[in-house]
């Protein structure tokens, strides 16, 4: 009977422990108006912030949030800002607010973020919380009357990768990861009080048109487009710049296979003199030889990086270039009317 009651709770231990997969999160308003604030007021600056709020079971909610200082290339300033955090979440739990750390939020210009330092940032979040989001804000899209606001998280297959750092075209295929499969986009739920709701109905002006709703009729999308088309061009150089890398290394792969080949064809030809003269023969294999070392294969990271940032002006380029046509045959209508 104890034996079968220590297996039960054994079971209902392990069954406790995996964890429902991050299916929503969950974002007060108020919060939401506190990330553009800060993001608005520094732009075209980037800053940051830390996420608080509770982690229940598929919905991360987030409830709080605070700015980070601005940081600069300095020991003591980075030290400060440390400092500047504890003190904060040790000021919020004072006053019994949330202060479990959840992640962070930064803001992005025309949708740059998919960096090398984005994901070393969320290395950094995973060794001390489960699961933690980060929340992209990008004012200068914001401006055309769309709320660029996402949530993103790193995948579990990318993150087991990244551990072992071993980016080759092997591991790759291996664990069939490609570049869209680096960053997981999250559903975002904004939630209100009952008593912020009423209030907000109370402030909502009888018009039925509100000023986004004129943001969205802007005509001159040409700064946005052409700032999206140089990004553009910028990454497919940086694209060709690693292609060429690639290049590169298999061209010396290739050239080291024909020395290989080359030297075992020598080698053989010697032994089968050795043993006409009755003699040992030679190893085939000589590890001290360059030509039998291996060559390093470039990481495939910043490719699939540049690819995915690529991926992400296409898509914004092709969504306002939409948008704007509507707008000129909603105007040429009008006008014909």
């Amino acid at each position: 009977m104890a034996n079968s009651m220590a297996r039960s709770f054994l079971q209902v231990a392990a069954t406790e422990e995996v964890a429902s997969p991050l299916r929503v999160v969950q974002i007060e308003g108020l919060v939401i108006l506190k990330i553009i604030k800060h993001c608005k007021e520094f732009s075209p600056a980037l800053v940051t912030g830390q996420l608080l709020g509770l982690d229940v079971g598929s919905v991360l909610e987030v409830t709080n949030c605070f700015p980070f200082p601005t940081r600069e290339e300095d020991e003591e300033i980075e030290a400060d800002g440390a400092n500047y955090q504890l003190e904060m979440m040790r000021c919020l739990r004072e006053v019994n607010v949330d202060n479990n750390t959840v992640g962070w939020y930064q803001s992005t210009f025309l949708g740059s973020y998919q960096t090398v330092e984005l994901i070393e940032t969320f290395m950094n979040y995973q060794e001390n919380i489960r699961r933690c989001v980060c929340i992209i804000y990008d004012p200068s899209r914001s401006n055309q009357g769309v709320l660029a606001l996402k949530a993103l998280k790193l995948s579990d297959s990318f993150m087991e990768l990244y551990r072992t750092n071993s980016f080759t075209g092997e591991k790759l295929r291996e664990k069939n990861l490609s570049w869209v499969d680096i960053f997981e986009e999250i559903p975002i739920k904004v939630s209100n009080s009952a008593l912020i709701s009423a209030f907000m109905t109370e402030l909502e002006s009888d018009s039925p048109v509100t000023q986004c709703d004129y943001d969205r009729l802007q005509l001159s999308t040409n700064p946005f487009m052409e700032r999206n088309v140089e990004f553009l061009i910028e990454c497919m150089d940086d694209l060709s710049v690693e292609q060429q890398k690639f290049q590169f290394y298999y061209r010396s792969l290739t050239r080291q296979q024909a020395q290989q080949q080359a030297w075992l064809q020598k080698r053989r030809a010697e032994n089968m003199t050795r043993k006409a003269a009755g003699e040992e023969p030679l190893p085939e294999e000589d590890p001290t030889n360059p030509i039998f070392k291996p060559l390093p294969e470039p990481s495939r990271l910043d490719s699939y990086l540049i690819t995915n940032q690529i991926s992400n002006y296409c898509n914004q380029i092709n969504g306002v270039a939409g948008q704007s046509f509507n707008r000129l045959h909603l105007m040429k209508a009008l006008h014909d009317d």
